[in-house]
């Protein structure tokens, strides 16, 4: 009686699955269908044959997704160069801010008109700096309506 109660309350092996798929097919290929079929399961960066194959024979959408590093390493230094544009004109304001409470008034105040004396003769190189970054952000855009069209 005790290898009775042992048998039961032993459970071991696999979960039975409620509906099993047990009907199974078989094709076959020549040389040049095969290389169709295996470079398409490629694109489709699926594990499993078997899904890929169920996937295109019920006609579910099989999603493939690529990585452009191109793109992703535009991105980044697109990123850096505004990160380096908003840093100057951060410093700019921690510079005024920082003036007035350290210092006397009329010393601040001409701290200050040194500061625009120097920022009126990087008048050119803003001008240029704000060209620049309307350069950018039309290829910006440009760039994204050729290579990152969203489908």
């Amino acid at each position: 009686m005790e290898e009775k109660n042992r048998k039961q309350i032993k459970k071991s092996g696999r979960k039975p699955k409620i509906d099993p798929a047990v009907h199974r097919y078989s094709i076959n290929l020549n040389a040049e269908d095969n290389a169709k079929f295996l470079a398409l399961f490629d694109q489709s960066e699926m594990k499993v044959i078997a899904h890929f194959i169920t996937a295109c024979i019920f006609q579910k959408k099989v999603k493939t997704v690529k990585i452009d590093m191109n793109a992703v390493e535009y991105h980044e230094k697109l990123t850096r160069f505004f990160s380096q544009f908003r840093a100057i004109g951060t410093n700019y304001n921690q510079t005024v801010k920082i003036l007035y409470p350290n210092f006397s008034e009329k010393k601040a105040g001409t701290y200050l008109f040194k500061l625009e004396k120097e920022t009126i003769k990087l008048e050119k190189e803003t001008i240029e700096l704000v060209q620049v970054t309307k350069e950018v952000i039309r290829l910006t855009q440009e760039f994204e309506e050729k290579y990152l069209k969203k489908e």
